[in-house]
Parts: C-alpha cells; sequence; structure tokens
C-alpha cells in the first residue's frame, strides 16, 4: 500500500473506513486509520511530568518568598487543583460526541474548533503561539542567566572573592541563539525525539540538585527562614508588595503550564480502555508527583534563603560549595531549555510553514527541499524558506530578550496570558458542550464561577509582571547592563 502511495499524504496512504478495520479486526490500525496507539497510563504520566517540569522550578522559592509560608503553599496547592480538574474536563473532549466512537481531535486547536468554531478558534491560536513566543523568550533568558552564573562562578573562585565579576548577558544570549537558529532547521517532531529524551533528562537532574542544595542549606543554617506573609513592607514598598504578591501567582501558573499539549499527549494513548479515562488517571498521577516536587524545591528554597530568596533558585547558589555542582546544574539548565526551546516552538514553526505552502503552493522558495549531504548519515533536507523564517524568527527572539533579561516578570507574563484561556476557559466551555450542559444549571454557575475567578487571577498575575518589567526598565539600559 505505501509503495504505491507515491506523493499522497499520510493520511491519504492510510486512509481506511471505520467498518473495514473493524470487520477486519485489524492488529495495526486505530479506528481513524492511523497506525495502532500504544501510549499508556505511565507513558502520558511520563509525558506530562517531562513537559511540566521545567524552567519554572527556579522560580517557585522567589514567588513563595512573596506570598509567604501560609499563601504560599495554599496558591500553589489551588493551581494543582485547578490545573487537574480542568485537565479532566479536557481530557473528556479528545473525542467530539461519543468517548468511544466520536471523531479524535489530534491538537488543541483542533478540538476548539470541533465544539466551539468561529471566534473562538482564532482567539485559540493566537493566546497559543502568543504564549509559545513568549516561551521563546523566557527561555533565552533563562539559559543566559545560568551561563553566567557558571562563568561567574568560577570567576569569584578563582580571584578568591575578589572580582566582583560582572558579565554582559547579551554574548551568552547569541550563543543561545545561533545554536537555536542550527536546531531550528530539525524539520518537525519526528525528528527531535532524541533531543527532548536529552532534555529531560537535563529537566530532572538540575530541579533534583536545586531541591537537594535548598534541603543542605536549610540544615546548614539550622534554621528554618521565612515568614508567615513573606517579604515585608520596608524591606520593599508597599507598591513593590502588590505588584510581586501579583506576579508571583504568574510564576506559579507558569510552573503548571502543559494543557496546550494535553490533546496531542492523549492521542498517543490507546484503547479500550476509553482514552479520557486512561489520561484522567494520567493526570492524577502527574499533577500529584509535579506538586509534591514543586512544593518541596519552592519550600526548602525558601526555608534556606527567606526573603531574600533570588528569582533564579540555582543562581541564588552561585557564591556557595560546591560550586562545581551548581555549575553542573547550570550547565544542565542551559541543554535542557536548547531542547524546550524546540519541542515548544515547532507547534509555531509547523502552523506558518502550513499556512505559507497552502497560500503560495506553486512556489519553490515555499516547498522545494535541497538535499545537503553529511559524511556518514543520511542528506539533510533544507528548506530555503524555513532557513529564513527560523532564523529571523530566533533572532527577534533574542532580541526580545537582550531587551527585557527580566526573568520573573517574563515567566509570570507567560505564565499570565496562558493560565486562563488555554488551562481554564477553553476546557471548561467545551466541556460544557460536549456533556451538553443545560445553561444556568448548578454546575454550569460552578464552572463560570471557576472560569471567572481563574480570568481576574490572570489579569492581576500579568499587570504585577508588566509593573515588575517597567520598574526593571527603569534602571536597565538596554545591550550595556552588566550583573
Amino acid at each position: 500500500m505505501m509503495e504505491n502511495s507515491g506523493s499522497r499524504t499520510y493520511e491519504q496512504a492510510f486512509e481506511v473506513s471505520y467498518d473495514a478495520i473493524q470487520s477486519a479486526g485489524s492488529k495495526f490500525f486505530d479506528d481513524d486509520g492511523h497506525p495502532k496507539r500504544t501510549g499508556t497510563l505511565w507513558t502520558a504520566s511520563a509525558h506530562i511530568i517531562t513537559a511540566v517540569i521545567g524552567s519554572g522550578v527556579l522560580s517557585l522559592a522567589w514567588a513563595i518568598a512573596q506570598l509567604g509560608w501560609v499563601a504560599g503553599p495554599a496558591v500553589m496547592i489551588v493551581f494543582s487543583v485547578v490545573t487537574y480538574y480542568t485537565s479532566i474536563l479536557l481530557s473528556a473532549c479528545y473525542r467530539t460526541g461519543d468517548q468511544v466512537t466520536g471523531k479524535r481531535n489530534y491538537t488543541y486547536t483542533q478540538a476548539v474548533s470541533s465544539y466551539l468554531g468561529g471566534a473562538n478558534v482564532k482567539f485559540c491560536a493566537w493566546v497559543q503561539y502568543l504564549n509559545l513566543f513568549g516561551v521563546a523568550i523566557g527561555y533565552t533568558i533563562a539559559a543566559s542567566i545560568s551561563m553566567m552564573a557558571v562563568k561567574r562562578s568560577n570567576c569569584y573562585h578563582s580571584s578568591g572573592g575578589k572580582d566582583p565579576c560582572k558579565i554582559n548577558s547579551n554574548v551568552y544570549m547569541i550563543s543561545f541563539a545561533i545554536a537555536e537558529i542550527i536546531l531550528s532547521q530539525i524539520p518537525d517532531f519526528n525528528d527531535l525525539w532524541w533531543l527532548s529524551i536529552v532534555a529531560a533528562v537535563m529537566s530532572f537532574t538540575y530541579s533534583i540538585i536545586g531541591l537537594g542544595l535548598g534541603i543542605a542549606k536549610t540544615i546548614g543554617n539550622g534554621v528554618v527562614k521565612g515568614s508567615l506573609t513573606g517579604v515585608t513592607i520596608g524591606t520593599v514598598t508597599a507598591t513593590q508588595k502588590i505588584w510581586r504578591t501579583f506576579q508571583a501567582l504568574g510564576n506559579i501558573a507558569f510552573a503548571y503550564s502543559y494543557s496546550m499539549i494535553l490533546i496531542e499527549i492523549q492521542d498517543t494513548v490507546k484503547s479500550p480502555p476509553e482514552e479520557s479515562k486512561t489520561m484522567s488517571k494520567a493526570t492524577l498521577v502527574s499533577v500529584l508527583v509535579t506538586s509534591i516536587f514543586y512544593v518541596l524545591c519552592g519550600g526548602f528554597g525558601y526555608a534556606a534563603f527567606g526573603d531574600s530568596s533570588p528569582g533564579n533558585l540555582l543562581t541564588g547558589f552561585g557564591f556557595f560549595n560546591p560550586y562545581w555542582l551548581l555549575d553542573i546544574a547550570n550547565v544542565a539548565i542551559v541543554v535542557h531549555l536548547v531542547g524546550a526551546y524546540q519541542v515548544y516552538c515547532q507547534p509555531l514553526f509547523q502552523f506558518i510553514e502550513n499556512n505559507a505552502a497552502k497560500k503560495f503552493p506553486e512556489s519553490d522558495f515555499m516547498s522545494k527541499e535541497f538535499e545537503v549531504p553529511f559524511a556518514g548519515c543520511k542528506p539533510f533536507k533544507l528548506n530555503l524558506f524555513r532557513l529564513v523564517w527560523r532564523t529571523m524568527f530566533v533572532i527577534f527572539c533574542t532580541v526580545m530578550a537582550m531587551l527585557l533579561p527580566f526573568f520573573n516578570d517574563i515567566v509570570g507574563l507567560i505564565g499570565a496570558i496562558g493560565f486562563w484561556p488555554l488551562t481554564v476557559y477553553f476546557p471548561v466551555e467545551m466541556y460544557i458542550v460536549q456533556t451538553k450542559m443545560p445553561k444556568w444549571s448548578t454546575k454550569w454557575i460552578c464552572l463560570q464561577i471557576l472560569s471567572g475567578g481563574c480570568c481576574i487571577i490572570t489579569v492581576i498575575a500579568a499587570v504585577g509582571s508588566i509593573a515588575g518589567i517597567v520598574d526593571d526598565l527603569k534602571v536597565y539600559k538596554p545591550f550595556q547592563t552588566s550583573y
């Protein structure tokens, strides 16, 4: 069948009717004609945990420091519960209609299109891709901070603490950008599996090191630092306290962001049982594991540093021994972000390239691929449009990162932008349509209250992060300030 498919698309090559598959009792195809899915509860849980545990964990100690010992952990638990609940609602929308035989939705945007349609699809696309664009900027900033931490740590120890070791972040951002320009020429997700595995290992490496160092420093201090209400007015102004509290909400929201890829993960799960049932269990396992890990990392970071907890936990350890272990952790962060940048940007790359190909189907610049030979490897397929557009994208994100190199502010803003629309609003609205829930029923009202409350949190988190950026820009000179 494949030998005769010629230039047909993947879907065309495997186009098989549901009735034909059922009657044949196929062992190789699912009900949509796609190759049999093999994902399980444990593979889905692993995908979610790998996606969630990332650079967001580094800002949690700072977030708890703004909120204090009472509100900090409480807010983290609330975010985890909301994320878990809305993820269950979203997983029920993987199929349109019946949970066993309904049409599958392969992506988040496709699910929104199937259930809500109209302006909601455009709104979803704008929010999702704006969020991915922000992630690219945030990852560039985070990678440069970690590279600077390695340089500063070794500089400090070689000089015996006499050199202040001021460093400009621009050269490190440019270095990161060069790596991303090269890796961004990898065509799609199918060729990124090895990079994803490396990135996942690195994310666990630096997270565990950060947790271990937090525990060690707390024990070394002999006291648990911090206060019930967080950073006190006097250390910061009343206005700064308010903005930082709002911003902390965005930082925590960013750490729990994975809804935008939940449908894609669910599309790897086999059935029976129903994919939604497997995904609900996987969500419970992964959110539980992640929440425990986050509370430990953020809690011990705050216990170690108190109200002076750094915005990036591992760079805050920079002048303390064992500095070689911190170097390992920060190198792991950089390697993880190199891979994570590509994983998160691929949907945006594909969206632009697919639309460009549809608009200019006859253009060789858009569609023609050239084979570039590599010794000992199969030829690399190079597309000119992909080369130009992805390179320009990386350069633009890097310039934006140079203009706004504020880790916590950017992370808070990204978390705020994506939390309400992607984690709450769309799952709630799709679930209401999916279950044909009566308007003004008790459950409908409760879901609208949940959505409205989360919308308010998103707005104040975004305002706090923007206020933080404006405040930082008062003392920062683009392309000149050193740290």
